[in-house]
């Protein structure tokens, strides 16, 4: 548990040994935030090993822990409560009618689930990686000069000075090992439904998504923001850092200039995914700090990337007219988030989610703005230069790809009814 640099360090790095590795750094989207939750998962069985790293959700969690006939989830000593954990299990079961075999298991059990995953995992000497046949998340595979990576954005590969080779595709299962990469379809391709909050928000702007630059998505964002929305402002600044690259789009469409306004704590993660209320509120006190020479005096244009649940922009704009701001006019670079995600975004439920309760006027007070513009969902979506039957826009409109049964929907569907 914790940030990567603190649970790998140099001393735990250098008892690493081998060949193949599978690593995780985000807490699990179903589930409680527990160490047994985290990941990669395992399995020790008599034939071998297997760890698993899963990003997405499946939506269908409960029908696949029923296969399982009673096996006990996350092994002697754990209660694992996570999709991760069922089908990392499911991947090491005696299946009847499929052969002893990783990837002869994979393919006999990723057709049965239902919902987001892109997946990476190994055993001994294999490594492997599968993606839902909606491909709502990314996945590539890069070459590395003696090896291969797959990563779940391109920048990982650029860290590693790995090339990009191509996107891992909507159903299929990739096998690597010393003969090489093979590859196999498990699953006739669905409907593209690539996830339009990673070009909003979740990617890392130096990534390429869906075929995609998200820096220069989100630029152009920025740009028919400004038309759609425009303010009478003296700057232009961002919510560092995922709201700059649409400041910089909106600044130079109105001509209003952009500026850095706020400075941003390099070492406080994203306040929107941390897992409880109260450290995402005092985590937007330590994330975000104004500059007041450039903030006093000034009518300011703030560009945020979206609004989820509203904390980060009330806190926000309460610390700017501290600084002497004279006017605060929001803009934010996507539609209003009305919907809950069940394909691996860390928002469950609509009474979580501002927008769902209250309308555009009504937020705009709420966060104590002086006006209040969103994107549009036809703007954004022609934005992105992708066509709207191949994304999955269900946060924005309601409309999910894959439809999730009531008993299915939540984060805790595995844990006691407390939650």
């Amino acid at each position: 548990m914790g940030l990567v640099a603190q649970a790998f360090d140099e001393p735990a790095l250098t008892t690493l040994s081998g060949h193949i590795a599978v690593g995780h750094c985000r807490y699990s989207t179903t589930g409680a935030s527990v160490w047994a939750n985290a990941q990669p998962t395992f399995r020790s069985t008599e034939s071998a090993s297997l760890a698993l790293g899963h990003n997405g959700n499946l939506i269908n969690t409960r029908e696949l822990a029923a296969l399982l006939d009673g096996q006990a989830l996350g092994g002697a000593g754990m209660n694992a409560t996570s999709d991760t954990d069922v089908l990392t299990e499911l991947f090491v079961s005696q299946l009847p009618g499929v052969p002893d075999d990783v990837a002869d298991r994979a393919a006999a059990v990723l057709p049965l689930a239902r919902g987001a995953y892109s997946l990476v995992f190994m055993d001994e000497h294999t490594l492997y990686a599968a993606r839902d046949p909606h491909g709502f998340r990314p996945l590539v595979l890069g070459r590395l000069d003696g090896g291969w990576v797959v990563a779940s954005e391109t920048a990982a590969l650029d860290i590693v000075g790995a090339s990009f080779v191509r996107e891992i595709a909507p159903g299929e299962l990739v096998r690597i090992d010393e003969s090489g990469v093979r590859s196999r379809i498990f699953a006739p391709p669905a409907v593209a439904a690539g996830c339009l909050f990673e070009l909003v928000y979740l990617a890392r702007p130096d990534s390429t998504v869906f075929g995609r630059g998200v820096h220069a998505t989100r630029v152009e964002i920025g740009r028919r923001l400004a038309g759609e929305h425009p303010a009478d402002g003296d700057l232009v600044i961002p919510v560092p850092e995922s709201g700059t690259p649409a400041a910089i789009g909106f600044a130079e469409a109105s001509g209003i200039p952009f500026g850095q306004g706020l400075v941003k704590n390099s070492y406080v993660g994203r306040t929107f995914i941390q897992p409880s209320q109260t450290i995402r509120q005092r985590g937007i006190k330590l994330k975000l700090n104004p500059l007041r020479d450039v903030i006093a005096g000034r009518r300011l244009v703030v560009v945020d990337d979206s609004i989820v649940r509203g904390n980060t922009q009330r806190a926000l704009v309460a610390m700017l007219r501290e600084a002497g701001a004279l006017e605060v006019h929001v803009r934010v670079a996507s539609p209003p988030v009305m919907w809950p995600c069940f394909y691996g975004i860390d928002f469950a439920s609509r009474n979580e989610l501002i927008a769902s309760s209250l309308s555009p006027a009504e937020i705009c007070a709420s966060i104590g703005a002086d006006s209040l513009g969103y994107m549009s969902l036809e703007g954004l979506t022609e934005a992105t230069a992708l066509p709207a039957d191949r994304l999955c826009r269900a946060c924005y409109d309601g409309q999910y790809p894959v439809p999730v049964a009531d008993g299915d929907r939540g984060k805790y569907v595995l844990e006691a009814p407390a939650h």
